[in-house]
């Protein structure tokens, strides 16, 4: 279920900032292996997620503010890129929130949401064209 996450147990919290499209910056105290995603939904922020999780859109883009942190991460895989390649404003360091799991390595990490996100699934690719 999205939108519920269990809180980090004693010694494991890890923080990560969003900056939403008013450019607010919201800290949360998450546990190891929760996604972006996740911990936006749970904390209402708004990142749509129309495809629940499972890499086939871009409406959890991420913009990644530090180049350090982005090479922290591991990198995206081909499913990941195509779904980029949709997003709207994207960066050298944009990142779908549904694949980054937070670790220690990436205790306090910053990311920004883009001003607007396409709605664009994988789905709408195959078959017919619609007008």
């Amino acid at each position: 279920m999205h939108g519920h996450l269990d809180p980090p147990k004693p010694g494991e919290e890890l923080h990560v900032t969003f900056i939403d499209k008013e450019g607010e910056e919201h800290t949360f105290e998450v546990a190891p292996g929760d996604n972006l995603l996740d911990i936006a939904q749970s904390e209402e922020l708004e990142m749509e997620g129309a495809c629940g999780g499972s890499c086939a859109c871009s409406t959890c883009h991420v913009i990644v503010e530090s180049d350090e942190m982005y090479e922290k991460m591991a990198e995206p895989d081909d499913d990941e890129n195509d779904m980029l390649d949709l997003a709207f404003g994207l960066t050298e360091t944009s990142r779908l929130g549904c694949q980054v799991k937070m670790s220690k390595e990436l205790d306090g990490l910053l990311v920004k949401l883009p001003s607007m996100t396409r709605n664009l699934q994988a789905s709408d690719f195959s078959g017919a064209k619609k007008s």
